[in-house]
């Protein structure tokens, strides 16, 4: 099974499914605009990944790079081909492809309470399975605080800021932070 990574584009022919499936498979408030996702993704140092396998499609990715700091803001799988070793491929590949650089990604904490904890639970392990450490690390976007997991090396918080501020522009950049919870 052979992953291939296709850079899109707002008019490339995998945007309609893209954005099915990125609307399907992310709650409303960790969502950003994809209008904006789309955009966005023309610049240096955004990729936005159409995700193959044998040349059947079933995912997709978006990262933001700046200097030696990965950000994959999102990575879904299409929920038909779920539970077939694709995600783990993918995360493999996305590190090939950034290796060299401190890559890492924003989790949902875990909540007992949360309708969806036995999922959080899950993709925690799936994480931790492909590699990825807790940083002990919070970010928060918009109203959501999120756990961060990576390797290579966890992000100053400065550097996250002004890496979402190249991203967002100054205005919505003030929507998110980085902090640490733990020293390590």
């Amino acid at each position: 099974m052979k992953i291939s990574l296709k850079k899109v584009n707002i008019f490339s022919e995998d945007m309609g499914k893209i954005k099915r499936l990125y609307n399907s498979a992310f709650p409303d408030d960790e969502r950003a605009p994809f209008l904006l996702l789309a955009l966005k993704s023309e610049r240096k140092g955004v990729d936005f990944w159409s995700v193959y396998s044998d040349g059947e499609w079933f995912g997709l990715a978006y990262a933001i790079t700046e200097n030696d700091l990965t950000y994959l803001f999102y990575l879904a799988v299409s929920e038909e081909m779920r539970g077939k070793g694709l995600g783990s491929k993918t995360i493999r590949a996305l590190m090939k492809k950034y290796s060299g650089n401190r890559f890492f990604l924003a989790l949902e904490q875990l909540d007992e309470t949360a309708g969806n904890y036995p999922e959080r639970l899950e993709r925690r392990r799936f994480y931790i399975k492909n590699g990825l450490e807790m940083f002990g690390q919070t970010i928060k976007e918009g109203s959501v605080t999120y756990d961060v997991m990576g390797v290579g090396g966890k992000p100053e918080p400065f550097e996250y800021v002004r890496m979402m501020k190249n991203y967002l522009g100054f205005f919505l950049s003030r929507m998110v932070s980085m902090s640490d919870t733990e020293s390590k």
